[in-house]
């Protein structure tokens, strides 16, 4: 409730915050569900597929390394690197703002934070080295076919994709069941060009360029 009395989200804003909110907590719940075995199996796709998608490419790739029942494992990351792709990963910041990168290098060189993702523990290259890379992987619960991108509302994203090169690759990585017909949306979501689906590998969206 604001300071007269009003719901916040019977706003359109606040009502597109929490419709993502419904979404988000459906989506975790159904990866909490899902067989050890089976979110095993994914992630090995995942890897494959990610490696495929990379084939040609120039210069760094912008990755991540999975959390929790985040789709991908660390596979995805060292089938990158084994290909002969330098890795960067983010590095979240304290405050607001847009994350750093650092290269991978193993997952020896790499440390929880406090909130439980690992990082990588090496050199900083500053929030502009995402403009390096000509594919940036994303982690997302979710995307629509029109390339709109459901992360966990951190906004870490949002602040750090307007970086990137103009004509980067974003490429949201999703279980199959997470590509959506729609999602809510809001102004500063930075929509993605393909998701990168287990079973179904990349499938472009209606906003590649």
């Amino acid at each position: 409730m604001t300071a007269h009395g009003q719901d916040r989200s019977a706003s359109p804003d606040g009502a597109v915050r929490a419709a993502k909110d419904q979404v988000r907590a459906r989506i975790l719940a159904a990866r909490r569900a899902l067989p050890a075995q089976e979110r095993a199996a994914r992630a090995e796709a995942i890897a494959a597929h990610a490696v495929a998608l990379a084939d040609g490419v120039s210069g760094p790739v912008c990755s991540y390394l999975p959390f929790g029942t985040e789709p991908g494992s660390p596979a995805l990351v060292e089938g990158l690197v084994a290909a002969g792709h330098d890795v960067l990963l983010p590095v979240v910041p304290d405050g607001a703002g847009p994350m750093d990168w650092a290269p991978w290098t193993s997952d020896a060189d790499t440390a929880p934070t406090r909130i439980g993702i690992r990082e990588p523990t090496g050199r900083r290259l500053g929030p502009g080295a995402i403009a390096q890379a000509a594919l940036v992987l994303l982690p997302a619960l979710a995307v629509d076919r029109a390339g709109t991108r459901l992360g966990r509302g951190r906004g870490h994203y949002d602040r750090s994709l307007p970086l990137a090169a103009p004509g980067a690759l974003l490429v949201a990585v999703v279980d199959d069941d997470e590509l959506v017909a729609a999602l809510p949306a809001e102004p500063h979501d930075r929509r993605v060009a393909a998701a990168l689906l287990p079973r179904a590998g990349v499938t472009w969206l209606r906003n590649r360029n």
